[in-house]
């Protein structure tokens, strides 16, 4: 029998009903005059440079599409190359290192590493509630300590659902102490679909799930009852939906993998190729300045490839986890339209990172991967490729080649800091608001820092210099709203990133770059060459030292650890 999309259960529809009738306090009444946007902040985990059709890629996400042929798209937006620096980032509008992310959620000794938000910092949600704003939140925060058992038994027994050991993280760090009012999601950052760890709603865990659950599906819908709850107020609201789709494990639906079966046994080649001609055809890239790139690991054809089968439904299962995200937004759409909100409603969509090419069977069960479900059937982490990913007994992740062709033109992929890594597909679509021609691409060069700048201005907030007694750091973001108008904001003389390594440095049309497994400088003229092809290092050695001393400079300043050493 197919697993239907997920229907709120009776004993769901009791706890969220619970939350949705909570009195939402307002701090600070709201001081501007002209009617404040809604503001949605949709992102995808994992998400692919091209993997949505409005981006180039076969994946059918229709919803998407709408958003952008009747908004803009963005062909020069960033982010921090990993789930949760990236989600700091956005959420406070600093570099990821300042607002005390600089690697994951372990607690270091060390200023940029502590783990979690802290507390010179301030959240969008915390920013906007000052402004009258109402406050929610959907899916993966992975911004908080989480909270490991020691003991290997007890800490698969908890993934496992067979022990409850309390929080998941300190309650002071989830989304309700955050400025959210309402929340439903994961704290950590890996999940089960089917049968998520870490589920939360507001910071009560949710310990029994139904049996036709499957976690896109909860997000979506959630977040549309917070919408019909949010509209029954005249104050404006403002929603965080963090999905955790298409991040590994390859866990879908059978009706939405069915819809791919055959797409992918083309192969690698074939699906870059044709991504790369729609991205030129729908003029999202110029080919004469966007060359596609070396394939990854090119000397393997797809023809001699001995895992064809395997790897096709790898991919399936990564477009299905797509689709069905879409077909959740697509719901979002239609409530905005019901209940009179979608023309006064800024919805921005993105990547936290670009694809990701871990092999995550390699990880084997432990920390935040179960080793079998709750009903006890074994999980199967399998490295030689002969059980088919998809249903919720396997951990299987797309790997290397599909993560470079779902970063398709750019080389490399999350947690680089190559184009692959941190270049981010991004949408904004507000009818009231945004004058550019529909469908058009903004060139601003932007950063999920700026998402602050932009929010505050538009709510007529105050981005605070102290809160609950703390010295809040400024923000070092930018207000992307001159490109709401088809301008292109200026100010920024640079985007520096460190993680694990990799890092760079942008400064106009140079970029600086190293990777996490070679720390040598390369250089690259990105406006004549946006895919990095040809490294101009060796006739640009001043451009090299200059840069290099920009990163080093930032990197002190922003508590960026390990301390930089010499450039090389």
């Amino acid at each position: 029998m197919k697993k239907k999309a997920f229907v709120l259960s009776f004993p769901f529809l009791a706890l969220l009903a619970g939350l949705l009738t909570s009195k939402h306090p307002s701090d600070i009444p709201a001081t501007a005059t002209a009617p404040r946007p809604n503001i949605i902040l949709i992102m995808a985990d994992d998400l692919g440079f091209s993997d949505l059709g409005c981006y180039g890629g076969e994946i059918r996400t229709p919803n998407l599409d709408y958003l952008a042929s009747n908004g803009i798209r963005y062909t020069q937006f960033y982010n921090t190359s990993r789930c949760c620096p990236t989600r700091a980032s956005l959420l406070t509008g600093l570099y990821n290192q300042q607002a005390g992310i600089g690697k994951m959620t372990e607690a270091e000794d060390a200023p940029g590493y502590r783990g979690h938000l802290t507390e010179n910092t301030v959240t969008l949600a915390e920013v906007l509630k000052s402004a009258g704003y109402q406050t929610g939140m959907t899916g993966k925060w992975h911004v908080s300590n989480t909270i490991v058992q020691k003991d290997p038994a007890d800490q698969l027994d908890w993934l496992n659902h067979k022990k409850d050991f309390g929080d998941f993280s300190p309650i002071d760090q989830y989304p309700t102490s955050r400025g959210f009012d309402r929340y439903f999601g994961n704290i950590w950052g890996v999940v089960d679909f089917f049968d998520p760890f870490s589920l939360v709603s507001g910071t009560k865990p949710v310990k029994q799930v139904p049996k036709n659950y499957y976690h896109t599906d909860a997000i979506s819908d959630t977040t549309v009852a917070y919408i019909k709850a949010f509209a029954r107020s005249s104050a404006p609201f403002f929603l965080y939906v963090a999905h955790t789709a298409p991040h590994w494990p390859l866990m879908a639906l059978p009706e939405d993998i069915a819809k791919y079966k055959d797409t992918y046994k083309s192969g690698w080649d074939a699906i870059r190729k044709a991504r790369y001609d729609k991205m030129v055809k729908l003029g999202l890239i110029d080919p004469a300045k966007t060359k596609l790139s070396a394939r990854w690991q090119g000397d393997l054809t797809w023809e001699n490839n001995p895992d064809k089968e395997w790897d096709a439904r790898a991919m399936a299962v990564h477009a299905a986890m797509v689709d069905r995200m879409d077909q959740g937004i697509g719901r979002l759409i239609k409530t905005l339209r019901e209940t009179g909100q979608l023309d006064n409603t800024l919805i921005v969509f993105l990547s936290d990172n670009g694809a990701s090419p871990e092999n995550c069977a390699a990880y084997g069960p432990g920390f935040d991967r179960p080793n079998q479900t709750r009903d006890g059937r074994p999980i199967v982490y399998d490295l030689k490729k002969q059980v088919m990913p998809g249903p919720q007994t396997s951990f299987a992740s797309i790997g290397q080649r599909w993560a470079n062709v779902a970063n398709t033109p750019y080389q490399y992929w999350k947690a680089e800091s190559y184009e692959g890594g941190i270049h981010t597909p991004m949408i904004a679509f507000w009818p009231n608001g945004i004058k550019a021609k529909k469908g058009s691409f903004s060139p601003q060069v932007g950063h999920v820092m700026d998402f602050m700048s932009t929010f505050v201005e538009l709510a007529g907030a105050t981005y605070p210099t102290t809160y609950k007694g703390h010295a809040i750091t400024p923000s070092t973001g930018l207000s992307l709203t001159p490109s709401f108008q088809g301008k292109v904001s200026t100010g920024r003389e640079a985007l520096f990133n460190e993680h694990f390594g990799a890092r760079y440095v942008r400064s106009d049309d140079w970029k600086l770059v190293s990777s996490s497994r070679d720390s040598t400088w390369r250089l690259f003229n990105v406006a004549a060459d946006k895919a990095e092809t040809q490294d101009v290092a060796a006739q640009h050695p001043e451009k090299v030292q200059q840069l290099a001393t920009q990163w080093r400079q930032w990197a002190t300043s922003h508590q960026v650890f390990p301390k930089p050493g010499p450039a090389k």
